[in-house]
């Protein structure tokens, strides 16, 4: 097993259309203003930008992100990542039950030098970290829905 490799899967229901939840998700640099975790995204141009994380832990991750697909049609965005982390990440948006469904699709390699050297001991809390991460993007997403 490769302890420095991760793959994260969320799934979100929220209670807006497909088409409203599009439209905040692929707006990457307005995401701190309803996810806290994600403190800054800096634009680049007009397909790619960098972004700082921050969860529980105290650390930031730092990346470099590249827009691969932005797909409205299938409800599909999808971006590779460079940096603290190395890798790609997707969002799929489907109907469901008058909401949407949100998947959260997320392949990655740590790349940040201490991170790899807690790799085995720090594994679980992590996940635990990345966890909460989540938990807390969709808690955002569905209060910034409810005021857009």
């Amino acid at each position: 097993m490769d302890w420095c490799h991760y793959r994260f899967r969320s799934v979100w229901n929220v209670p807006a259309r497909p088409e409203a939840v599009f439209a905040v998700l692929e707006n990457a640099e307005e995401y701190p203003r309803w996810w806290r975790q994600v403190r800054e995204v800096v634009p680049i141009d007009d397909r790619s930008g960098r972004a700082r994380f921050r969860s529980t832990l105290p650390y930031d991750l730092r990346v470099t992100a590249r827009e691969q697909r932005r797909d409205p049609a299938a409800g599909v965005l999808e971006i590779r990542m460079t940096g603290d982390l190395d890798g790609w990440a997707r969002w799929t948006l489907t109907p469901a039950g008058g909401g949407t469904r949100v998947l959260y699709e997320q392949e990655v390699d740590v790349r940040r030098p201490l991170l790899r050297r807690f790799a085995v001991p720090g594994r679980p809390v992590f996940l635990l970290n990345h966890a909460l991460m989540m938990r807390s993007g969709r808690r955002g997403l569905i209060g910034h829905l409810g005021t857009t």
